[in-house]
């Protein structure tokens, strides 16, 4: 299957089957959010995954539509960052420096001018900048899943507070930005039966 039958063939399901999607296919679907682009390489962001049973029916009712989360595979989770400070580009860099082995001071133009455009920003400028990055890495995860035959439902409809109190996130550093249910389509589901409903090209594309 090539990325466009992929994508065509996708759509939000409304309804999975239970069944668990295989360890491996996984692994390769949040790979792809690993590698999704990220402004600066900051990635500020932590992908959440639930697979526990338990874990999944403890958050249904934080969902206005429930029926996703209580038949999916696994249940993913991005929650964005509030603050970048300091000490999360300190650690950014540290990092850059073991995995191409350079020293630190040969990265300092780079830190100073990632630290000069952070400190510029405002609290929720910086919130905003992070909410963006997490859809990137989003449209990846949904892209990835396509192409290995994984179906998934974006979600943003839930209770916040819910979620942050079953999943044990601090509101005053992080906040979840939108969950994406992955598993297989239940054959009950009959949105799977409709026509894709897009823009035609000439009102979507304009050629400059």
């Amino acid at each position: 299957m090539n990325y466009l039958e992929a994508l065509s063939r996708r759509y939000s399901v409304k309804k999975f089957n239970h069944e668990i999607i295989p360890q491996e296919t996984l692994h390769n679907i949040l790979e792809s959010g690993k590698l999704s682009a990220s402004s600066l390489g900051l990635q500020p962001y932590e992908i959440l995954i639930v697979e526990s049973e338990e874990m999944k029916q403890k958050l249904i009712p934080a969902f206005y539509n429930p029926s996703q989360i209580s038949t999916c595979s696994h249940l993913i989770v991005i929650v964005s960052k509030k603050i970048v400070d300091n000490n999360y580009i300190n650690g950014y860099f540290r990092h850059i420096s073991k995995v191409r082995e350079t020293p630190l001071e040969k990265l300092d133009l780079f830190k100073n001018s990632i630290n000069q455009h952070i400190n510029q920003k405002t609290q929720d400028e910086i919130f905003n900048w992070a909410e963006k990055q997490s859809y990137i890495v989003l449209a990846n995860l949904m892209y990835a899943a396509a192409i290995e035959n994984i179906d998934t439902c974006p979600m943003e409809g839930f209770r916040q507070e819910i979620i942050e109190e079953i999943l044990e996130i601090n509101p005053e550093t992080e906040k979840v930005t939108v969950t994406l249910a992955l598993g297989y389509r239940s054959e009950e589901d009959h949105f799977q039966h409709m026509k894709k409903v897009r823009k035609p090209n000439e009102k979507l594309f304009k050629f400059i």
